[in-house]
């Protein structure tokens, strides 16, 4: 008989976990957590993100008691350390919009008010850096990020530094903005949201095994739908982009704004296929099961089934 590391819960069998836990978002209060082309109402949040945000917080506690546990025995009086929490999955398949969620939802519970929330687009390598490797058409897989500066970024914000800074990427240069940061500043919680946040480092024969982002990680939540679907969405996006964002002279697409629809549904296919579809099959996706809990979207991009580890 097979076995499994995750219970697995309906959707109505994971809405009851929500137990008595207060709704604290209104509608005008969701709709700008909300990315474009995405969908999700309060009763979603309701349903799916109260629950899960109960138990980041029991876990959120419990770890807080470890922390103090060793202080104790140490006889030491260290900073409380933060709790991070990785958030990883396809391109559009909705981390974004969840990790704002949850941002919000996390920064109503009284024992963690401040919740930092941090995508990893901000250490991704320059342009020009990717430019010169001939790598461009490879962003976002994992040869892309500046690994190092993103692992002693998680290394200072687990230690309890006090002021930890991270770059911030521009979409609409897609590149990252020279001389701009996101000051992070003792945190109750840090979401870390990004497509190959759950990988772990390759080892040499005879070396160390390096420290990859996930080894930073108290909790790690993984977005899943099929292939096909995130494929729909992702074209849906491109083409609303299209009729916005692409428009502005700025943009670094701006380029596609002028295709007809067909041209652009063919181009947004085609990137899709030969970029976004093989950084998901061979970085993304096998990273799935590392995660503590995966949250598996259908079609109209509600989470229909959740899966929780075990241990």
């Amino acid at each position: 008989m097979a076995i499994s590391r995750f219970v697995e819960f309906t959707r109505a069998e994971w809405a009851r976990l929500r137990a008595s836990t207060p709704l604290p978002l209104t509608e005008p209060q969701l709709r700008p957590l909300v990315s474009i082309n995405e969908r999700m109402s309060l009763d979603e949040v309701a349903d799916i993100y109260l629950p899960l945000s109960r138990l980041l917080n029991l876990y959120v506690g419990a770890t807080q008691n470890l922390y103090q546990a060793t202080a104790t025995f140490l006889e030491s009086d260290s900073p409380r350390v933060p709790f991070v929490i990785g958030i990883a999955g396809s391109v559009a398949v909705g981390k974004s919009t969840i990790s704002r969620v949850l941002q919000a939802l996390l920064s109503h519970w009284p024992s963690h008010p401040q919740v930092d929330l941090i995508t990893t687009d901000g250490f991704l390598l320059p342009k020009s850096t990717l430019e010169e490797r001939g790598t461009l058409d490879r962003k976002g897989f994992p040869e892309s990020y500046d690994v190092r500066r993103l692992v002693r970024f998680l290394a200072d914000v687990k230690s309890g530094v006090a002021e930890v800074q991270a770059p911030v990427y521009s979409h609409l240069r897609y590149d990252i903005v020279p001389g701009e940061y996101q000051t992070v500043r003792h945190p109750d919680v840090v979401i870390v949201e990004g497509l190959n946040v759950l990988q772990t480092g390759g080892s040499r024969a005879g070396r160390p095994m390096p420290m990859f982002v996930s080894d930073f990680f108290d909790f790690a939540i993984y977005v899943d739908a099929q292939e096909n679907d995130i494929e729909q969405w992702y074209v849906e996006r491109f083409l609303t982009l299209r009729e916005t964002v692409f428009r502005n002279p700025s943009s670094y697409f701006h380029r596609y704004a002028a295709l007809t629809s067909d041209q652009a549904i063919e181009t947004a296919r085609s990137i899709w296929r030969s970029i976004n579809l093989v950084n998901l099959r061979e970085n993304v996706q096998p990273t799935r099961e590392r995660a503590h809990v995966i949250l598996e979207k259908g079609r109209d991009h509600a989470v229909r089934r959740v899966r929780l580890r075990k241990i």
